[in-house]
């Protein structure tokens, strides 16, 4: 019998620390967008904070939301803290907040210093953030995620990221927010496949549950080519060769006939595809603009 972490270990375990470059990687690549002579490291500061926090609230959101549902009772992922009954839900629920409120106060700084229209922004990301699995008919449970992970950890980030640099939206911001975007999906999409069989015994509906084990690995392969064709139109050819060679592997374990933990891998190989391709955009931007 493994033995349970200890009292610190299992709140940085619930975290989901390989999930957070999905919040990193899109502020990287916002912020690079720009000549490094003329980048607001301050403010690119304040939305590397924003964006953490918003991740580890929504992840303790989740844990908690997850948990009182009763749908984490068999885990095949990661550590839960309400699923496990070592910590009460209602502490889970209050680290959420704590977290969501922590990413308020930062936020409130940095639209205090570019454009009071960050707070609307900010607001909906907190609320996309409790109702992925949390409220009466969670969207996430019902095939929505990938939309709003497109949308926040894509497009709101890395264009907005541009945006607070010189209170302008370069063009190919767009271009990168969807590759960053189809990047945190198809990090979603590993942890969603691993939990095909546990999802679909709750009743929780994801795409990857909706289409099953045999179909779903191909929502993993599109956002991957997803993620290639954006950074060429955004002119970054040798970056996409690039993110190609990387998703080849995890493509290849999507498709094998791997099965819960068996797909735990999976995960860590998107984070650091995720992570080294976000890497890869920031020297050639500075390297070529």
């Amino acid at each position: 019998m493994i033995d349970p972490p200890g009292p610190w270990r299992r709140w940085v375990l619930a975290a989901r620390p390989r999930t957070l470059p999905a919040a990193l990687v899109p502020v990287m690549v916002g912020a690079a967008l720009v000549r490094p002579a003329t980048i607001n490291w301050l403010n690119s500061a304040l939305c590397v904070m924003v964006a953490l926090a918003l991740q580890i609230g929504t992840n303790y959101a989740n844990d908690y939301s997850d948990g009182v549902r009763g749908t984490d009772e068999v885990r095949v992922g990661p550590f839960r803290l309400a699923a496990s009954k070592l910590v009460a839900p209602a502490r889970v629920r209050a680290a959420a907040f704590a977290w969501f409120f922590a990413a308020g106060v930062v936020g409130l700084w940095l639209a205090s210093r570019t454009s009071w229209w960050l707070v609307l922004i900010g607001v909906s990301a907190v609320c996309a953030g409790w109702f992925y699995t949390g409220g009466p008919r969670p969207y996430g449970y019902f095939g929505f995620g990938e939309l709003f992970v497109m949308l926040y950890f894509g497009f709101v980030a890395t264009v907005g990221t541009s945006y607070v640099q010189h209170l302008v939206i370069p063009r190919s911001s767009w271009w990168f927010g969807l590759a960053t975007g189809s990047m945190a999906c198809a990090l979603l999409e590993a942890n969603n496949l691993r939990d095909v069989d546990g999802d679909r015994a709750v009743g929780k509906r994801t795409l990857a549950a909706r289409l099953g084990r045999q179909r779903a690995p191909w929502l993993y392969a599109a956002f991957a080519a997803l993620c290639v064709f954006a950074i060429v139109m955004g002119g970054e050819g040798v970056a996409a060769a690039f993110a190609l060679a990387l998703y080849i592997n995890p493509v290849r374990m999507a498709f094998s006939p791997r099965n819960g933990r068996e797909l735990l891998p999976l995960l860590a190989m998107s984070a650091k595809s995720q992570l080294f391709i976000g890497a890869a955009l920031v020297v050639s931007f500075w390297v070529t603009r």
